[in-house]
């Protein structure tokens, strides 16, 4: 078979412009650290490259997710404390007013130490969180409670649990209970009642001198389930921290491995690199220098 001469030049002219064309994508590479920066370069991994970076794109905001709803479930405890702490103390003064020995005015006095305990859980109910929102709100982002100014009342006023917040792909955790749960739902010797309710219908009694004794009684049993109700719940903000903390070593590992993908497809192995291009000049210039010398050109008049 015989190569006419147009033919050698034509094959010489485009191994050196594929090898000219190769020196130069590795010199890019080597100066940048990335293997990739069109998809042209590889079809494949370009598109395994997207898939890796909105998945981190998405655990990043995951990431974010979690801690916000840490900085909740801290908040939920901490404040679930000073609402044991209040119950404990209204429970005190439960027992104390149980006893057929205390005067009228003592009995006042500890009423109203009853009506200031729950002014104190109104306010512990309606705690803004780290957004601004209330704590304890349910799904409509309103105030938890409202106390009425006619009687002093206490009602629910936003219904449902609060949203919760997505944690990961098709997980989510709550990271505050609604005041509902929290404060309500209270087993009493009549049926079920609140925290409110119950602390004032003793400060009530107390504070006119009606059945006084009775009513500590009741209110005591009550108080005591309504401490145990308190305290399932901080148990359940504490199991639920525990799993943010397994959901963000799962992120970590996860990430771990994706940057190590990520890396293998996008990132220069620059010693390698930089020998592949040494070995692409070599055959450049010698490719360079046979042409030359064929064609009767020197490599200054070729190259122009």
């Amino acid at each position: 078979m015989q190569i006419s001469t147009s033919q050698l030049y034509d094959r010489t002219t485009t191994l050196m412009q594929q090898l000219t064309a190769r020196a130069n994508t590795l010199q890019t590479q080597i100066s940048t650290d990335k293997k990739l920066s069109t998809a042209s370069d590889d079809v494949v991994a370009y598109q395994k490259l997207a898939l890796i970076k909105r998945a981190g794109a998405n655990d990043t905001a995951y990431g974010a997710n979690i801690k916000v709803a840490q900085s909740l479930l801290a908040q939920s405890d901490s404040t679930l404390g000073s609402v044991e702490s209040q119950l404990q103390r209204a429970a005190e003064l439960a027992t104390q007013a149980n006893s057929d020995t205390l005067s009228p005015e003592n009995r006042k006095v500890i009423g109203d130490q009853l009506t200031a305990i729950v002014q104190d859980l109104v306010g512990l109910a309606n705690t803004k969180d780290v957004r601004g929102q209330p704590l304890f709100g349910g799904s409509s982002g309103d105030v938890a409670v409202t106390q009425q100014a006619r009687d002093g009342s206490v009602v629910f006023s936003s219904p449902g649990e609060p949203s919760p917040i997505p944690v990961g792909e098709g997980v989510d955790v709550h990271a505050s209970d609604s005041a509902q749960r929290v404060f309500g739902g209270i087993s009493t010797a009549s049926g079920t009642s609140d925290v409110f309710a119950i602390i004032s219908k003793l400060a009530s009694a107390l504070t006119t001198n009606t059945n006084g004794t009775a009513a500590a009684a009741e209110a005591g049993d009550s108080l005591k389930a309504a401490l145990t109700q308190i305290g399932s719940t901080r148990g359940s903000v504490g199991a639920r921290a525990a799993r943010l903390d397994l959901e963000t070593a799962r992120l970590t590992e996860v990430a771990t491995t994706r940057e190590a993908d990520r890396s293998s497809l996008e990132d220069t192995d620059t010693a390698a690199a930089i020998t592949e291009l040494q070995k692409t000049m070599k055959v450049l210039s010698a490719t360079q220098a046979t042409f030359a010398k064929l064609s009767s050109l020197s490599l200054f008049s070729y190259l122009n």
